[in-house]
């Protein structure tokens, strides 16, 4: 290998980059600069990149980060599971790697997949495990789980002692005792691998879920488990969006990198004030600011609402009119207070911009504001059959008031949308046919043969947001990520939609007939969507956006 290469840092960066991006694809060296012949001979360990993984007798396999949801079992981080017998490497290996490795695994959120070769370390680190620590743990968590039933059925029918009658089933691994399982889709058919340590479970990072092991062929209640774990999770998030929140100016550079990946609900509103831009970083000015802006916003309706009668206006409230009760969900929408509020702030946001005046599909865009600062006062989880009318009447106009700002502050990004011949949806569509042609050129063609325009179907995504595409949860969910991008709701929801046209590739290109093609892409099957399916759609967004955003030439064949 050559030493120069080894000892610079920087050039086996830009070689690793360039090995990634496929530019040095089948150049007959490894992104450190080794030959083909030389990685062949090495073990695991001695790839200088660390991008690699070289096995001997094989050729190197790049493993792609994005898209993947869990890390690879590393013999190097988790060695505590395999026999000590170590190889002797052929070529000297620096411990700075291994220590800058475990750092960038610590550190970063990004997970990747597991390969075949994965399988059989763990597999070997299955065989190799101590069969007396594994039926020690095994008989400490049975025993612990008689003691507890036991006290439980004292507590329950306080009496003579009972003895806890023999388990017929082996019972789950209680939630302190979790230990390490290469994946969640692969707990129920891995062996449990206990340590022989009590205190330090092995955790690959804290930044992913951990999984449940079974205790010796038992089966797992997913459901309490994972609702275990996820509360956790989500109380350990919560409680960093807290602490960021609760400082005297709060840093919305880093509010926006806590909130892509979602906001807890209780601090949700505050959070999409914040981000919109709406109130001031700064704690001590926020209550001036909201009173401020209620008063103005309530001055406008004593000076603009009477004229909705006018002979100037009567036709746009007249739309509005007519377009609210097609609005969704129609339990909360139709009760007359939330109907309105809705007339009231549609009428007042078109009259204050003549521009683009009202259209439809700005109506859509009101809901998610509306919905997530209500929850803020109602205790339901079940926001769609909530009764607005117990609501205090000062709580309402409050909300009506941040309602129309954040509205306001979304559409002044995306106003274009809605001027005369709406030039910023008839844009973003084009863009949106030219990208999907370069990622995935097998379903844009399919879409030219059976003549479907991309006009008839995307408009709608653009114009509503793909509010009428996905569930109101999903469009809450969606919008925390929008509102932590840069531009989120013009210029990043084209991936989005992009991702979300893939997404059905195998649906699109099984169709045969112009007419089934139009009414599946119009009706598409998300009403059982959640928070994990709305994840996944933006983590795919994301990748196309690092494709593509700052190399317009993609775009182009």
């Amino acid at each position: 290998m050559n030493e120069q290469e080894t000892d610079s840092p920087q050039s086996l960066q830009n070689s690793c980059r360039k090995t990634v991006c496929g530019k040095r694809r089948g150049s007959g060296k490894c992104a450190g600069g080794m030959s083909d012949r030389e990685e062949w001979q090495v073990t695991l360990s001695t790839c200088p990149c660390g991008l690699l993984q070289l096995h001997e007798d094989r050729r190197p396999r790049i493993q792609h980060v994005y898209g993947a949801q869990h890390p690879p079992f590393d013999p190097l981080l988790h060695g505590t599971l395999l026999k000590a017998t170590p190889k002797v490497p052929t070529t000297p290996v620096k411990a700075k790697r291994v220590s800058t490795f475990q750092e960038f695994e610590s550190n970063t959120s990004d997970a990747w997949d597991a390969g075949e070769d994965d399988d059989e370390l763990l597999a070997m680190a299955a065989e190799s495990l101590n069969t007396e620590v594994v039926m020690e743990t095994a008989n400490r968590v049975l025993r612990n789980h008689s003691q507890r039933q036991e006290r439980h059925k004292l507590q329950e029918a306080p009496g003579p002692e009972q003895k806890p009658k023999p388990l017929a089933e082996p019972h789950l691994v209680p939630s302190g005792d979790l230990r390490l399982v290469k994946s969640v889709s692969e707990s129920h058919t891995s062996c449990p691998a206990e340590s022989a340590s009590d205190s330090v479970p092995l955790q690959r990072s804290q930044s992913l879920p951990h999984s449940a092991t079974v205790a010796l062929g038992g089966t797992s209640d997913s459901s309490t488990l994972g609702s275990s774990v996820l509360s956790e999770r989500e109380a350990f998030r919560l409680d960093k969006f807290k602490q960021l929140l609760a400082g005297p100016n709060t840093d919305l550079e880093e509010l926006r990198k806590l909130s892509w990946s979602g906001i807890p609900k209780p601090v949700r509103p505050i959070t999409w004030k914040l981000l919109s831009g709406y109130l001031p970083a700064n704690v001590d000015r926020r209550p001036a600011t909201l009173q401020r802006k209620q008063k103005e916003y309530f001055a406008f309706i004593e000076h603009y609402y009477d004229s909705r009668n006018d002979e100037a206006h009567q036709d746009t409230y007249r739309q509005i009119h007519i377009d609210i009760p097609r609005m969704s969900p129609e339990a909360l929408i139709l009760q007359p207070k939330v109907t309105e509020i809705f007339e009231r702030i549609l009428f007042i946001w078109a009259i204050r911009h003549p521009a683009s005046g009202y259209v439809q599909g700005i109506n859509d865009l009101v809901t998610p504001f509306f919905v997530v600062f209500i929850c803020e006062y109602i205790e339901q989880e079940d926001v769609d059959a909530a009764d607005v009318s117990r609501v205090p009447a000062d709580v309402l106009r409050n909300v009506e008031a941040d309602t129309y700002w954040c509205m306001s502050k979304l559409l002044d990004g995306i106003q274009d949308n809605y001027t005369f011949a709406q030039p910023g949806i008839q844009m973003k569509v084009k863009m949106l046919e030219e990208l999907v042609s370069r990622i995935d050129e097998q379903v844009h063609r399919h879409l030219e043969q059976h003549e479907v325009r991309y006009l008839q179907f995307a408009f709608r995504w653009m114009n509503n947001l793909l509010m009428r595409e996905v569930p109101l949860r999903c469009t809450v969910r969606l919008w925390d990520t929008y509102q932590s991008e840069p531009e989120g709701f013009s210029r990043f929801h084209l991936y989005v939609c992009a991702a979300f046209l893939v997404r059905w590739r195998k649906e699109i290109l099984e169709e045969r007939d112009f007419q089934e093609l139009l009414l599946f892409l119009q009706n598409l099957p998300t009403a059982q969507w959640g928070d994990e399916d709305i994840s996944l759609l933006l983590a795919e967004a994301y990748r196309l956006k690092f494709a593509f955003a700052d190399a317009p030439n993609h775009y182009k064949k």
